[in-house]
This record gives C-alpha cells, sequence and structure tokens, in this order.
C-alpha cells in the first residue's frame, strides 16, 4: 500500500482538491515518503540523468564560464560559489576541478550548496571530498557576498500550478478524487493577476502553468546578484513562455502516470523562462539554446582533446556524450541556458548578445 496516496486522500476528503503544486510539493519533499527524501534518483539505477552525469565536459565549461566571469567583475574576494539542486555533486566537482588553476579562484571562494535532500547530501559530500561545504535548504540563507550560482535542473522540479483558460477567465487544474482515487478536475473560473498578460497569446481551451516559488527564487537570487555583484547561470528544459500541458513523471527513465503512485516517481515540467525574466529584478542575459552555449565555449575542440586518448567502446561513448550535450534532437535545443547578472557587468561567456 502507497502511504502517501493513502495520506493525499485523507487530505482532500478532509479539506478538498489540492492544486497540482500542492501535489508536487507533497510527492517530492514530504518528510517520511517524498521522492527525494527517500532516495538518489540519479544515474543509470535512477529515473533520469542529468547533464553533469553524461560528461565532464559540461561542468568543466560551466566552471570556466563562471570563473572568466568572476575576473570580468574585478574577481572579488571573497565571494560565494553556489548550487541550487546539486544532485550528487557531480557538476560542482568538474567545476572544481575544472577552475583550480585559475588565480586566486579557489582562495577567494567559499562553496555553498542548496539541498533539502539527506540521502542526496551525502552523496555531495562523497563526490566533492571537501570539508568546506555549507549546505542550505533555501537561497534566502546565502550570506551577504558576491553570488555565482549554477542551477542545473533545478527549476523543472519546483512545484507548479496549472490554468486551463475559459472564455476570458481561467480555471485551475487540481488533484482530487473520482471513484475512491486520485484524478485531475477543474476549479470555477477566477482572474489570477499572474496571468492577465496571457489573455492575448492564448485560446479558450489552452493550458498555461505557472510556478510560484520558482518566481520567487528568481526574485531572490537576482536580488543579491543585484545588490552584492555575482551572476547566476540557470540551464533547463524548456522555453521563453510556457503553453501547454508539460506535468510529468518519470519512473526508472520510463515516463509513467504522475498520480498513479505517489512518492516513486520523479514530477517536473518544463520551465517558463519569460516568468523567470520577469521575476529578477536584475538584468538577464538572452535565452540561449544549450548546444550553442557550449559550443560557444569550445566544447567540441574540449572533446577532441579527450578523444586523443580513447579507443573502442569508450571512445564511441565519449562521443555519443558529445552529440547528446550539443545536438538539436538529443538536449541541445530543448534545454536553454539564461543568466542573471548586475547593471554595468556582462553576462557570462557562452551567453554574449
Amino acid at each position: 500500500m502507497n502511504g502517501l496516496r493513502e495520506h493525499l486522500l485523507r487530505r482532500i476528503t478532509a479539506n478538498g482538491p489540492i492544486t497540482l503544486a500542492d501535489y508536487m510539493s507533497e510527492c517530492l519533499l514530504h518528510p517520511k515518503s517524498g521522492y527525494y527524501a527517500t532516495r538518489d534518483p540519479l544515474g543509470a539505477a535512477g529515473d533520469f540523468i542529468t547533464a553533469p552525469e553524461v560528461s565532464q565536459m559540461f561542468g568543466e565549461l560551466i566552471g570556466l564560464s563562471l570563473a572568466q566571469n568572476w575576473m570580468d567583475q574585478g574577481a572579488p574576494t571573497p565571494f560565494i560559489l553556489a548550487e541550487a539542486g546539486p544532485g550528487r555533486g557531480t557538476l560542482m566537482a568538474d567545476v572544481l576541478r575544472a577552475t583550480r588553476t585559475i588565480p586566486g579562484f579557489h582562495d577567494a571562494m567559499e562553496l555553498h550548496l542548496i539541498e533539502i535532500s539527506e540521502p542526496l547530501k551525502l552523496r555531495q559530500r562523497q563526490t566533492i571530498a571537501r570539508g568546506d561545504i555549507t549546505w542550505h535548504d533555501n537561497l534566502s540563507s546565502l550570506p551577504d557576498l558576491p553570488l555565482f550560482l549554477i542551477a542545473n535542473e533545478f527549476f523543472d522540479a519546483l512545484p507548479i500550478r496549472q490554468f486551463q483558460r475559459d472564455g476570458n477567465s481561467w480555471r485551475e487544474r487540481q488533484v482530487g478524487i473520482l471513484e475512491e482515487d486520485l484524478a485531475l478536475g477543474l476549479s470555477d473560473p477566477m482572474a489570477p493577476s499572474q496571468l492577465e498578460h496571457r489573455l492575448e497569446d492564448t485560446k479558450p481551451g489552452d493550458i498555461v502553468e505557472f510556478c510560484p516559488s520558482g518566481a520567487l527564487a528568481a526574485e531572490v537570487i537576482g536580488a543579491h546578484i543585484t545588490q552584492q555583484g555575482g551572476s547566476a547561470l540557470i540551464v533547463d528544459y524548456g522555453d521563453w513562455r510556457s503553453l501547454g500541458d508539460t506535468f510529468q513523471a518519470l519512473e526508472r527513465h520510463v515516463p509513467v502516470d504522475p498520480l498513479a503512485n505517489p512518492g516513486q516517481a520523479d514530477l517536473t515540467a518544463h520551465v517558463d523562462f519569460e516568468a523567470l525574466a520577469r521575476a529578477t529584478p536584475s538584468r538577464y542575459s538572452r535565452l540561449t539554446p544549450q548546444g550553442v552555449f557550449l559550443e560557444r565555449l569550445g566544447i567540441t575542440a574540449r572533446a577532441q582533446v579527450l578523444a586523443k586518448n580513447l579507443t573502442g567502446d569508450a571512445l564511441q561513448s565519449h562521443l555519443a556524450a558529445h552529440r547528446r550535450l550539443t545536438q538539436a534532437e538529443e538536449m541541445g535545443t530543448l534545454f536553454k541556458v539564461l543568466s542573471f547578472y548586475p547593471d554595468g557587468a556582462s553576462p557570462p561567456p557562452g551567453l554574449e548578445p
């Protein structure tokens, strides 16, 4: 029996239907039965694989882009090097390795990770293998120092709300009960202020997604960078403006019904990058496809250098990883990159106008 499913049925029976955001929060973050509280979800044995797990080149180039941006801003000392949602720590380990020869970079940095999953904190400690890591439950507790932050597949896991257009109003998609099981339904008509501008480009029946916690996170990050300096690199799948139902569940790399087995599958949605840009008080870069970003940073040249020492299956795996990160039919177009940076500064390399 799924204990979280029973908990949700009791909650809905007592209080009525819940938003998709509430459902996602329970499924992902419930302290006893939530997805991230109970497992390491990454890798071939998990439910999904992120870009740092595909190849070391991804983290290396991210690190060098941020390090160059640190130098372009006058090499502030001290500064925060942070990652939101660092997974197993693979990306940060690659960033640290790639930047160890940058003069003064490691001496000036303070390493901070934003993570709430205890199993993943343990993996991060093992992977990064440093004794000076500070963990945070949220972004708002970071120290008042220049912030150079990475958020790779962080925003897609934040809980969303979904609204379906009904005339000139909206109905919110909610999780309720039908025939003693969890089911999606619609609220009464409403007029959310954050969707006023979406009446211009939608028609009745269209679904628009909104991520309140994503907008808040973008505001917090952007305010920190505006006040203290630094930059943020946000890498995720999605597009400039939300349109359509992108709520999805993955279990062992296979799409499954998001309501079928609460707490046992990864729940995500595409990122609305326009909403992040509207929320930040900082400047923001042009939204750039991941493949273009990595090619501008020299991933092909780096791949060729690494390939010289490889043969056979290892070489083929390496070439496949390069294709997966950059090609349009793989991660190269679906995944996008957006940066926040302060007035008077430039975005990190790879995101030039």
